[in-house]
């Protein structure tokens, strides 16, 4: 079993290379594909194979069954013919031995019997044609008893050797079988089968009186009758009727030994007297099932078909068997399998070879860009991916990312250079002013930190402004990168989308320095806004963030006033405000939005919009600090320019912003906007 610690090793490995997971990509159908797709096909062919096998069979099986059912009834017509011939009727008034006799050899030889006899009305023969003229009684057969009352019947019986000596000793000799050893039969003391197999008839003779005068009884041996088989076989197997060389067979089984059978023990010798399969007659002859499914005959696989013989008396006596033989059809299946094996193989072979040399004009430049990456967590600044090599995006972009890496290093020295500066005049300005009594050192204080927020605006507006033109060259290389290749840039989509987003994020915090530097040049457009609207396209827009914290929304738009303000700027600050107070209920809450009309002193003013959560609440010491400008008590997840963005857009238009916050109960910030706004100065107060 693989070791718990290298089976994480290499989980963490594939997660963080790229090219592990393109050469999956690419090893994936050989690996993993091919062994599935072959394991299907394989199971279908087999089903569909075994299935269509059995089919076929099943309705050879319902063929030979109609035709041998068509004989014994064929038979007992036969009989029945005789018994209504009037000649036969005229020969029993006569009495004439002689005659009567003749008529019934005529009739046997004509129809191709073995014996027939004219039996009195207690059952007993009295005429017989190609026997011996006894008065054994014949009642006990269930054709006889059937003919005594009245009715013609046919069935297959099954006589012992006494009883075929005593019909013919020529019976005895032609139902006599030697029995074969067959391999997987079961045992058997016997070294012949000497019992004979029957189409057993007989038929009432009536007088015109409807009066019985007698039956006609006759039969016919099936042991060793090879013409019913073979016009079985020829019926079933047609010339044509079996592909691929295979060919066809039928049997008639006594017990479980064939008596009559086109199956081949040698060139030219049939196989009379093998016997069946244990399994095969365990479950045709004990159980009385019908066989549909390969066996074993003789000295090869057969798809078979063995259904149960049943006498006279109900008795499973034999079996009827029809089958061709298997090989033929597996070895095309197997063939055509092998094929589709190879072809796979190959394809899948040749696709991946393909892919490894095509991957690794993608494995280099980003190589080389995850060393540099790597290279400069480790604290080695000057690091640079270089000569890639290669001329197509990817290669494109490790020059930009060089590039962009060049730029920050320029504009870091800089801002070094520039902080450094600021120090040294903040120091000196300190030293001046220490000789000033507390009140105006105060004052100092005061005014040095204006000068360090004023000189960090003008810093972030300079760098922000720096910043954007290397963001817009990667942008748009990414965006040609993802149009050329299109589906091909699928294997690094990820690590495109990650370079995507984060030049996003970049962009984003880029707008927000700006708009904290120069809050006048973000200034937009004034109209008349409903403030209940805004609230409602709002929701809409944060949707995705309440499903994902799971949070539920209370809504109370009860102002009916407008006010004038930017309604872009306008749903920046809600938007900010519902993005809070989402954050703030991480386990999930409830969110309330309500708008209400805002008037003082009985004077109508504006609206008042409020935002409420029921998160864990604001701190008392962090309540007059939050809307300072980079105050954050979310650390790495914001800039802390978010609330202070939005109060100054809010004051602009001479409406303010206030919080109410009960810690460990949640916090309502409150939105006041005038109908007619105030304009307030056009620069930030710092």
């Amino acid at each position: 079993m693989t070791p718990p610690g290298l089976l994480r090793r290499l989980t963490d490995y594939f997660r963080a290379s790229v090219r592990a997971k393109l050469l999956f990509l690419v090893l994936a159908p050989l690996l993993i594909g091919f062994p599935i797709i072959m394991a299907l096909v394989w199971y279908w062919s087999n089903t569909s194979y075994h299935r269509l096998l059995i089919f076929k069979v099943g309705g050879d099986m319902v063929t030979a069954h109609e035709y041998f059912d068509r004989v014994v009834k064929g038979l007992g017509l036969q009989v029945e013919a005789l018994a209504a011939a009037q000649r036969l009727q005229l020969a029993l008034a006569s009495g004439n031995r002689a005659a009567i006799e003749s008529e019934l050899e005529l009739a046997r030889r004509r129809d191709r019997l073995d014996f027939m006899y004219v039996l009195d009305r207690s059952g007993k023969v009295r005429y017989a044609a190609a026997a011996q003229p006894d008065a054994v009684d014949h009642a006990a057969w269930p054709v006889v008893k059937s003919a005594l009352q009245g009715r013609a019947d046919s069935a297959i019986d099954i006589y012992d050797m006494a009883q075929l000596t005593a019909i013919d000793a020529s019976l005895r000799d032609r139902a006599s079988l030697s029995l074969v050893p067959t391999a997987q039969a079961a045992p058997d003391p016997r070294q012949n089968e000497t019992r004979g197999m029957i189409i057993h008839a007989a038929a009432p003779i009536l007088n015109g009186d409807g009066q019985l005068l007698g039956v006609v009884e006759g039969g016919t041996l099936l042991n060793g009758n090879l013409g019913f088989v073979d016009t079985l076989n020829a019926i079933i197997y047609r010339d044509g009727s079996l592909p691929l060389g295979s060919k066809g067979t039928a049997t008639l089984f006594l017990g479980d030994t064939r008596i009559a059978t086109n199956v081949r023990l040698f060139e030219g010798e049939r196989a009379l007297g093998t016997r069946v399969s244990q399994s095969v007659r365990e479950f045709v002859l004990e159980q009385g099932n019908t066989w549909l499914d390969t066996a074993f005959v003789v000295n090869d696989w057969y798809v078979s078909g063995y259904e149960p013989v049943v006498d006279s008396f109900g008795m499973r006596v034999g079996m009827l068997y029809v089958g061709f033989l298997e090989a033929p059809f597996r070895s095309a299946k197997e063939n055509a399998l092998a094929v589709i094996f190879i072809l796979f193989a190959t394809i899948s072979l040749l696709g991946s070879a393909c892919s490894l040399y095509w991957a690794r004009s993608i494995f280099r430049p980003l190589k080389k860009m995850n060393d540099a990456i790597v290279r400069i967590d480790a604290g080695e600044i000057d690091a640079r991916v270089g000569v890639t090599g290669s001329r197509d995006e990817l290669g494109r972009l490790a020059g930009e990312f060089d590039h962009l890496l060049d730029v920050l290093a320029l504009k870091r020295n800089e801002l070094q250079r520039w902080a450094n500066e600021l120090d040294l005049k903040v120091a000196e300005r300190t030293i001046a002013l220490e000789q000033a009594n507390t009140h105006l050192r105060e004052a100092q204080r005061q005014l040095v930190m204006s000068e360090k927020l004023a000189a960090i605006g003008e810093l972030t507006a300079g760098v922000a402004h720096e910043i954007n033109n290397p963001i817009a060259v990667i942008q748009g290389n990414l965006d040609v990168l993802r149009d050329v290749l299109g589906p091909a840039a699928q294997p690094v989509m990820r690590e495109v989308r990650l370079i995507d987003e984060q030049v996003n994020r970049i962009r984003v915090i880029v707008t927000k320095l700006l708009q904290f530097a120069r809050p006048g040049e973000f200034a937009g457009y004034v109209e008349r806004i409903e403030c209940s609207a805004v609230l409602a396209d709002c929701l809409v827009l944060s949707q995705h963030h309440l499903v994902k914290r799971s949070v539920r929304v209370a809504q109370a738009y009860d102002a009916m006033r407008w006010v004038e303000i930017n309604g872009q700027e306008l749903q920046q600050v809600l938007i900010n405000l519902i993005v809070n107070a989402v954050q703030a209920m991480p386990a999930g809450g409830t969110l309330t939005l309500a708008s209400s009309d805002w008037d003082e002193a009985g004077v109508p003013r504006g609206v008042r919009i409020d935002v409420s959560d029921t998160g864990e609440g604001i701190r008392p010491e962090d309540i007059d600090r939050i809307f300072d400008p980079f105050f954050t008590t979310k650390k790495t997840l914001g800039t802390g320019l978010g609330l202070s963005i939005s109060y100054s857009l809010v004051e602009r238009y001479g409406g303010r912003i206030t919080v109410d916050s009960v810690y460990g109960q949640g916090a309502t910030f409150s939105v006041w906007l005038l109908s007619e706004p105030e304009y307030g100065p056009a620069e930030p107060a710092y």
